[in-house]
């Protein structure tokens, strides 16, 4: 073979090679993209207590409250308090005008006092015409009608009594007094206006010792005992408080299919106040477990499951489903995760097992303190 045909035999070799390397880059597939999701599309499990319970909302109420209202017709002379003062029991909140009061009691004093005069006359001659009718000086009809003179004598002077009381109390309730200790909740009049029975006047609470009225489904009726313990927040407190039932209304709401329930709540301290809205639970059950987002659980199958993220890459978890809690949206869960794993949410538990996912950085991240290159990174 001469030279040049060994030339033209190493080239064909060499093109040839080219080609099948070529060939052999065309047929090796493409390594499969990284999909990336923001942080609002996982959630990490973790080892928490979680409570069970039906879930409550209503309003708080003062336990001890009282509703002051005229009882008689009178104009206002004084008003010594304002709302949202603090009083104490037996200090005078008002005064109402006693100018025809106390004219009934004078004139109710002075028929008593007729009364008892005649009252006292009869039951002497009463007295003497006994002893007249046990000598025979006297014929037993006289004595018979000195006894009647008698009794309408008593009659007279105990409605003459009575009179004066009802006097007495209407002229004490023209002083408007607190009955215990507390805070004034509402005044409803002022000096000079006109009342008649029945007008309010002052309103009193003891914000020491609140209630809350709120109502639970009748399906829930199962989990409310009385000494259950409730827990809830209030709007203008951030920490959650705690009560305990005291009463369970024996009856449900037909409209509303509702149980109606009261449960106390301690208020030493002072900083909750009557008519705050309320929303919290009965915390029938509690353990400690791990716990997940219920949206992140798939419960639509025959076994529960869970898409998680491990290694940066999706698997397919089943897991068993324990207590769930209603205020938070949790779910425990009892077997297949582990405190710590990452679960995905939302559109992100569509993506496919096996994927490869990264997860971006917020959009309100802090920037690094070092300078960092223009925004045109990839993530």
């Amino acid at each position: 073979m001469t030279s040049a045909t060994r030339r033209s035999a190493l080239l064909l070799s060499l093109v040839a090679l080219a080609a099948c390397g070529k060939k052999s880059e065309e047929a090796a597939p493409a390594a499969p993209p990284v999909q990336s999701i923001g942080p609002d599309n996982i959630a990490v499990a973790r080892l928490d207590t979680l409570r069970s319970g039906p879930a409550i909302s209503g309003t708080l109420v003062a336990d001890r409250e009282a509703r002051l209202r005229a009882e008689l017709s009178a104009s206002v002379l004084q008003v010594m308090v304002d709302a949202g003062q603090r009083v104490s029991a037996g200090m005078t909140l008002g005064r109402l005008d006693d100018a025809a009061v106390r004219d009934l009691a004078l004139s109710a004093k002075s028929g008593v006092a007729t009364a008892k005069l005649a009252a006292d006359q009869a039951a002497r001659e009463f007295k003497r015409a006994q002893t007249l009718l046990a000598a025979g000086a006297i014929a037993e009809r006289d004595a018979e009608g000195a006894e009647r003179a008698h009794l309408a004598a008593q009659a007279q002077l105990a409605d003459a009594e009575a009179r004066l009381a009802s006097a007495d109390k209407a002229q004490r309730s023209t002083i408007i007094k607190a009955p215990f200790d507390g805070i004034i909740a509402e005044k409803s009049v002022s000096p000079g206006d006109v009342v008649s029975p029945g007008t309010p006047l002052f309103t009193v609470i003891d914000p020491r010792s609140l209630r809350v009225e709120a109502s639970v489904p009748a399906t829930a009726l199962g989990d409310v005992k009385v000494g259950a313990p409730v827990t809830f927040t209030v709007n203008g407190a951030s920490r959650e408080l705690v009560g305990r039932i005291t009463r369970v209304n024996p009856m449900v709401n037909a409209q509303t299919r509702q149980v109606g329930i009261l449960a106390s709540v301690p208020n030493t301290g002072g900083s909750l106040v009557a008519g705050l809205f309320v929303e919290g639970r009965i915390a029938s059950q509690a353990r400690s477990g791990v716990l997940v987002p219920e949206q992140a659980v798939d419960q639509t199958g025959i076994v529960p499951f869970v898409m998680r993220l491990r290694g940066g890459k999706v698997e397919k978890a089943e897991v068993q489903v324990g207590l769930r809690d209603e205020k938070g949206e949790l779910l425990e869960i009892t077997t297949g995760l582990a405190g710590g794993d990452t679960v995905l949410l939302g559109a992100a538990r569509g993506i496919s097992v096996g994927s490869s996912v990264s997860v971006s950085a917020p959009r309100d991240a802090a920037a690094p303190a070092a300078p960092a290159a223009p925004a045109s990174t990839k993530h």
